[in-house]
């Protein structure tokens, strides 16, 4: 047998121990799941390894946390989508990873990183960047910062419908990049969902929203060219349908109205996380160049330009998989 070794991001994920018993307890739910359908256990979720004093992790004397995980044979990660059958093999995984862990037994899951998709905290955050402006970079980027400020009401949206109990709250992945799923080599279907870091309690819309914002995109996040930055609607249409297979069944009829503005709202929150990032003087993203942030902000915006001019497209495309 294979492992996989990892050490935990301290910086990022500052109470361990709360991370890994999310991990844990989510793992466990997956298992049972598997189990009672036929299921491949050791390769349809991940599989931690206890350390010898029965925890899931184990403390060096350094300070380090290190975890194992079983290594996943005959499949691998794509960083793009190579086509459209793996579009919508990516949107069922989602879906399915959310619909075997929607009814989760127990109190809620810790919030590992405290209001990571809190839209309006995010508008909030970006507001004390403008005003601090440590770089003298703002006057630089005034038709950026309108843009923010035009879209400013939209931030409130789906946390509204959440104070209203038209929406609920749900357990999330928080990070649905594509190559956050394994795909079996022989076969070509998505078999797993990694990277469990993140999963706490958010919005089943966010993350199929963030899916979107890369996997829908015809353009790296950093493309500096904004004339290849658009939304690809075949795209959409395989993430809207492979996710929806798999989780309109758990989903609220409310919940699959706002798929297409979720796809929108998640792309703006980036760029605006981007642009935020940019003025504190690119503290937060890693960045390889100068400006780096900010065309990374630039495509989000570009993206989120195309996507109201294709917002009815959009609708139509989720109503037929409803």
């Amino acid at each position: 047998a294979r492992f996989i070794h990892q050490r935990i991001n301290q910086e990022v994920f500052k109470e361990t121990e709360k991370v890994m018993e999310n991990i844990q307890r989510v793992i466990t739910q997956l298992r049972k799941k598997i189990e009672a359908t036929g299921g491949d256990v050791e390769r349809e979720t991940l599989n931690l390894i206890p350390a010898r004093d029965g925890k899931w992790y184990y403390k060096t004397s350094d300070g380090s946390y290190w975890r194992t995980f079983i290594f996943i044979e005959g499949a691998r990660t794509y960083d793009t989508v190579e086509n459209l059958e793996m579009a919508y093999e990516v949107g069922y995984a989602f879906g399915k990873f959310q619909q075997m862990i929607s009814d989760l037994p127990g109190s809620p899951l810790h919030e590992t990183i405290p209001d990571f998709h809190n839209t309006k905290k995010r508008f909030q955050s970006f507001i004390e960047s403008l005003k601090k402006d440590v770089e003298n970079r703002a006057r630089g980027v005034k038709e950026e910062i309108e843009f923010v400020r035009k879209h400013a009401d939209e931030v409130s949206h789906i946390l509204n419908l959440y104070k209203e109990g038209k929406i609920p709250e749900r357990i999330t992945h928080n990070d649905t990049k594509f190559n956050n799923v394994m795909i079996d080599d022989q076969t070509k279907k998505a078999i797993c969902i990694i990277d469990l870091d993140t999963v706490m309690p958010g919005f089943s819309i966010y993350d199929f929203g963030d899916c979107v914002r890369i996997g829908a995109s015809t353009a790296a996040e950093d493309e500096e060219d904004l004339s290849r930055v658009s939304l690809d609607l075949s795209m959409f249409d395989k993430l809207a349908h492979g996710y929806l297979d798999a989780s309109r069944s758990f989903l609220t009829s409310i919940e699959i109205d706002y798929l297409a503005f979720a796809s929108k709202l998640m792309t703006f929150e980036c760029g605006m996380r981007f642009l935020a990032d940019y003025l504190d003087g690119d503290i937060y993203f890693k960045i390889r160049r100068e400006k780096h942030n900010l065309d990374r902000c630039r495509t989000q915006f570009k993206m989120v330009e195309d996507m109201e001019r294709k917002m009815e497209q959009m609708i139509k495309i989720v109503d037929e998989y409803r």
